[in-house]
């Protein structure tokens, strides 16, 4: 399978739900994924594109997913929240090699611009994007503008965001994660600084009925979809609000409609 096919898959029609579910390695006890099977499970059952996990994570569940529409992705960059100063700093734990043995279906790395050890993780990003490239396997860019080094151009509405997504692009990923802006222009400024599919953070946990507003508003300008995990994984019914993104995301719901279809 070439990675048209794999992009095809992974965002139908251009768009796409992605949760990742990473979040156990830099941060556990983490609500949500103590019963890591029974969650992909339900992510599986809602109709969710991709699942975005460590690989060792992966290589033990990826089979779940076998005659679904939903696939594993890998993501290869890892710290802790024991690091102290280098918890922001991630660095790669794999190489491009494992994506398709461990049952991934395509790769993902994240930068933290702004952040000490910036430099390092661009590298790293840079390097997973060559390696996809000559084996024909997707990039996820996680490429955030957060850190004490920030160093925003007079007039971005976006703080630093469009700056991310283009980073995202320009570093050779097929698609980039990207964060909400506030309101409607910056965030299409955002979208309109890369022409790689850029899907939406969720941020941490909130309302879900402001979650779910904020998507809807985020599709509307230009976004490609969704890559949120707390707000999912974390919920009490999360199979529920992965369902309400598919239907906002996929079949244009509003979010009051998605809510009332799903339960919520």
């Amino acid at each position: 399978m070439n990675k048209s096919e794999r992009l095809e898959a992974l965002l139908p029609n251009g768009r796409g739900v992605w949760i990742p579910i990473d979040h156990g390695m830099s941060d556990y006890p983490c609500d949500g994924l103590e019963d890591t099977e029974g969650l992909i499970r339900q992510l599986i059952s809602a109709g969710v594109n991709a699942i975005v996990a460590q690989k060792g994570v992966v290589s033990h569940y990826s089979h779940l997913c076998t005659g679904t529409d939903t696939n594993m992705v890998i993501h290869f960059s890892a710290s802790t929240r024991h690091g102290g100063p280098d918890a922001s700093r991630k660095v790669s734990v794999g190489q491009a090699s494992e994506v398709v043995s461990r049952g991934g279906f395509a790769a993902s790395a994240q930068v933290n611009i702004g952040s000490d050890g910036e430099a390092d993780m661009l590298e790293a990003l840079g390097e997973l994007t060559t390696l996809c490239h000559h084996l024909d396997l997707p990039v996820l860019g996680m490429v955030y503008a957060r850190g004490p080094n920030l160093n925003i151009v007079d007039g971005d509405t976006t703080n630093g965001v469009a700056h991310a997504a283009r980073v995202a692009f320009e570093i050779g990923c097929d698609i980039g994660k990207t964060t909400w802006t506030g309101d409607d222009d910056s965030f299409a400024r955002v979208t309109g600084a890369a022409p790689i599919p850029l899907l939406v953070a969720g941020g941490a946990k909130t309302n879900t009925r402001d979650m779910l507003k904020m998507v809807e508003k985020a599709m509307k300008n230009g976004a490609a979809g969704v890559c949120m995990g707390r707000q999912v994984f974390a919920h009490e019914q999360p199979a529920a609000v992965a369902r309400a993104l598919v239907l906002i995301v996929h079949h244009d719901k509003s979010a009051y409609d998605a809510m009332n279809e799903v339960g919520l």
